[in-house]
């Protein structure tokens, strides 16, 4: 079984699947963010700016923290550094340095805003273009898979050897399921916070799993190190709830 395509000739230029694949879930998760934030009567004109600014500390953050945490493998080869169409983007570096530049944003854009409920109407399109985003991209890139595996289900991928685990398939679908859980939670349950607490814990638990079962089979350092940020994403998106209870335990009490 040959490995994906990493991408195709379109007359002289040269198109990588990876980056492709990111592109459309960015703009598919655009097109959702705003229409969820004018259900919501949140002031869409600055929405723009805000979301170029994530995109680009995201993946700034994603990258510096994978260059970090494989230094070994750029030390040599300081070029590999910005060839991101290979890959090579750790999610909580992503996440890292995209929440300084969102709180920052939301005071300056919308500062009448809680920064929950904000992010209830956010999140839900992130997860959705995550989703769409791991199908289209890592499955594309090398050494996007995970443990060898000689299950049916098992797909070959550049840069590694052997058939592997389809990482980027498997958390696609989880992500998705993430998505309409969600959406489903939010009907039911429309206290402000919840839905993003909702979605640290799980997404947050989650992929800790996914990096200790299906990934980390280089044993890199980055491996102890996403696990570790799972939890800790799990862990303040409980505190959220618990929050939340607290303050309406107050208000019945009162």
């Amino acid at each position: 079984m040959a490995a994906l395509p990493l991408g195709f000739h379109l007359g002289p230029l040269y198109f990588h699947l990876y980056g492709l694949g990111l592109a459309i879930a960015a703009f598919v998760a655009y097109e959702y963010a705003e229409r969820r934030l004018r259900q919501r009567d949140i002031s869409t004109a600055p929405f723009a700016r805000f979301a170029t600014g994530l995109v680009i500390s995201g993946l700034l953050g994603a990258r510096l923290a994978n260059i970090a945490t494989n230094w070994p493998y750029y030390a040599g080869h300081l070029n590999r550094c910005f060839a991101i169409w290979q890959g090579g983007l750790a999610s909580f570096g992503g996440i890292a340095l995209a929440l300084p530049y969102a709180f920052w944003a939301l005071r300056r854009y919308w500062p009448e805003i809680p920064r929950l409920a904000f992010s209830d109407s956010l999140i839900p399109a992130l997860a959705a273009g995550w989703a769409l985003g791991r199908v289209l991209g890592p499955q594309f890139m090398i050494n996007g898979g995970g443990h060898l595996s000689h299950q049916w289900f098992a797909m070959a991928y550049h840069g590694q050897a052997g058939r592997r685990i389809p990482v980027p398939l498997i958390q696609g679908i989880e992500d998705g399921l993430l998505w309409a859980g969600l959406l489903l939670f939010q009907r039911r349950s429309p206290r402000i916070g919840l839905v993003s607490a909702t979605a640290m814990i799980i997404w947050g638990l989650v992929r800790a799993l996914d990096e200790h079962w299906l990934l980390g089979q280089e044993s890199r350092s980055g491996s102890i190190g996403v696990q570790l940020a799972g939890l800790v994403l799990a862990l303040g998106g409980l505190v959220i709830i618990l929050r939340s209870r607290r303050s309406a335990y107050l208000e019945t009490a009162s």
